[in-house]
Formats: C-alpha cells, sequence, structure tokens
C-alpha cells in the first residue's frame, strides 16, 4: 500500500513568525543574514527554522557575540560557515535574560528590520555584503550588538577575542554545571 508524502513527512506549522537561520554562509560576513519572517513560507532545505521564536532570539542569534561564537565552532563547507544547531546554538552560552534585556533586544531587532526594509531591492546576500552593507544597517546591528554584549558584562567589548574568551569561561562553567548535576543524581 502506498502512503502519501504528507502522512511519511513531518511538516511543521508556525503560528506567528519564523526565524531562518542559513546552513552555509561567507566566513567574510559580520553578521549571519538571518531571516525574520511571518507564517505561510515554505522553507527549502538549504535553512533551518525556528518556528514561533521571540524576536529577542532572533537578536541573539545575528549579533557579534553570536557570530564570535559560530566562527570558533561552525563546522566548515570549503571555507565557508557550516551551521549546526548542535554545535552552535546548544552549545553557545546564553545568560538567562532578564524581561528588561529581552525588550530592550527587541527593540533593536525592530531597528534592524526597519534598515533592512529601507533597501528591500536587495537580497540578504547583498545587505549583507561586508562592502556593501548599508551605513543604516550596520549602525542598526551595531546597536543590537552593545545591547547583546550588555548582557555578558557593562564594559563594551573591544574585539572579538574578548567576546571569545569571555563566552569559552562560561562555557566551561556550564560543562562543569551540567557534570555536576550528573554527579549529583
Amino acid at each position: 500500500m502506498l502512503k502519501s508524502p504528507s502522512s511519511i513527512l513531518h511538516v511543521e506549522y508556525c503560528k506567528k513568525n519564523l526565524i531562518v537561520v542559513p546552513i552555509v554562509s561567507s566566513i567574510k560576513r559580520e553578521y549571519l543574514p538571518l531571516n525574520f519572517l511571518e507564517n505561510d513560507y515554505i522553507i527549502m532545505n538549504s535553512a533551518l527554522v525556528i518556528y514561533d521564536s521571540e524576536p529577542y532570539i532572533f537578536g541573539i542569534l545575528c549579533s557579534k557575540m553570536h557570530m564570535t561564537w559560530i566562527k570558533a565552532f561552525a563546522g566548515k563547507l570549503k571555507s565557508d560557515l557550516r551551521y549546526s544547531v548542535g554545535l552552535c546554538w546548544y552549545s553557545f552560552p546564553l545568560l538567562p535574560l532578564t524581561t528588561k534585556q529581552k525588550e530592550e533586544i527587541t527593540r533593536h531587532v525592530y531597528a534592524v528590520l526597519e534598515e533592512r526594509e529601507k533597501h528591500s531591492e536587495k537580497t540578504l546576500a547583498e545587505m549583507y555584503d561586508p562592502n556593501k552593507m548599508p551605513g543604516g544597517l550596520r549602525e542598526a546591528h551595531h546597536s543590537l550588538d552593545l545591547a547583546v554584549d550588555r548582557c555578558y558584562r557593562s564594559k563594551p567589548f573591544s574585539s572579538d577575542e574578548e567576546r571569545l574568551e569571555c563566552l569559552f569561561r562560561l562555557y566551561e562553567q556550564m560543562i562543569a554545571d551540567e557534570k555536576n548535576i550528573k554527579n549529583s543524581k
């Protein structure tokens, strides 16, 4: 007996929005070119999708803090970054955020999206080309970066190396905490 494809494949349905994460992205980019969409889109297999997420998650994912982590942990396809949920997101040391921090990041997310809308004739690849990124979009991302960075420490980071040092310390603590939980059971 033949089965219809819909009975074999698992299809996710979105209730409000979705974040689209490219699986492969250029190593030259400062930011991962994510998309934040309303429902009713079909996403191809060259992207990962987060369904019904809060906007601040989009902000974390497209921040320099997360991009620094991605460049250290992601796999590679030739020289390009290959995003993996297990390697890049589940291992990312995301601190517990307050409601105020989430709201601040969300405000900056909408500023990034507004700047993108001003350049709607361009593709995301064109907007996120490091040599052609519109100034307003670059500034909106910088403000988002500062908001995300403040979740990790009050003093701004002066480099990606500082960000990575901070993230590695938090990662080591995260692993130690997980080990302690397992040992206490």
